[in-house]
């Protein structure tokens, strides 16, 4: 299974292109810039110091929402479904995107209109959607099921939640908050992937 960073430079405790060079120099598997608060300029200029960083160490870098600066680098993207709804025939063909996804229907929808990956959450409850009931394994599976794109789950993965999702078939999982905190990237790293390699 994959392992992927999303990032939130509020999460951090050091300067987040320390965080972030931190994590991209450990192995994972990606890194997908979300940070969605910030403006065009602000998050292209952001993307162009995170490129070079993942250029580097040879890591893929995903870019998040700002399709703009996907096409102005040559990035993929992560699009929302309201965006993939939204965007041109022709803008879609210009990049390389996956899709979050809440249902079933929406990540057929996403596959039919060319999407790459799917990200499907949230999986288990996190502080990043207090209040909203997660929608479980059981949700992750069947979209697994309906898709042939692969699929990783979000939102509250822990390491002994790895054998469970591996066999919903998907192909890897997107974590925030422990990349963020940690302050040993690399042990961080050692940690999940003897859970992504024995899933147990």
């Amino acid at each position: 299974m994959k392992l992927y960073c999303v990032t939130n430079r509020k999460l951090c405790s050091v300067p987040f292109l320390y965080q972030f060079e931190a994590i991209a120099s450990s192995g994972a598997d990606g890194m997908i810039l979300r940070e969605k608060d910030l403006s065009l300029r602000k998050y292209s200029q952001l993307a162009y110091k995170c490129q070079n960083i993942c250029k580097q160490y040879q890591v893929p870098l995903i870019l998040n929402t700002y399709w703009e600066t996907a096409l102005l680098l040559h990035l993929p993207v992560q699009l929302s479904i309201s965006q993939l709804s939204a965007l041109p025939y022709d803008t879609l063909t210009e990049i390389s995107f996956g899709v979050s996804v809440h249902s079933v229907e929406e990540a057929i929808f996403a596959q039919e209109k060319g999407a790459k990956w799917i990200i499907a959450g949230h999986i288990f409850s996190t502080d990043c959607k207090k209040g909203i009931p997660p929608r479980g394994l059981v949700f992750l599976q069947n979209v697994c099921s309906n898709v042939a794109i692969p699929v990783f789950a979000i939102g509250g993965i822990r390491k002994d939640s790895i054998s469970a999702i591996k066999k919903t078939g998907a192909a890897g999982c997107c974590v925030m908050s422990e990349w963020m905190q940690t302050k040993t990237p690399i042990q961080t790293l050692h940690n999940w992937k003897k859970y992504t390699s024995n899933g147990t």
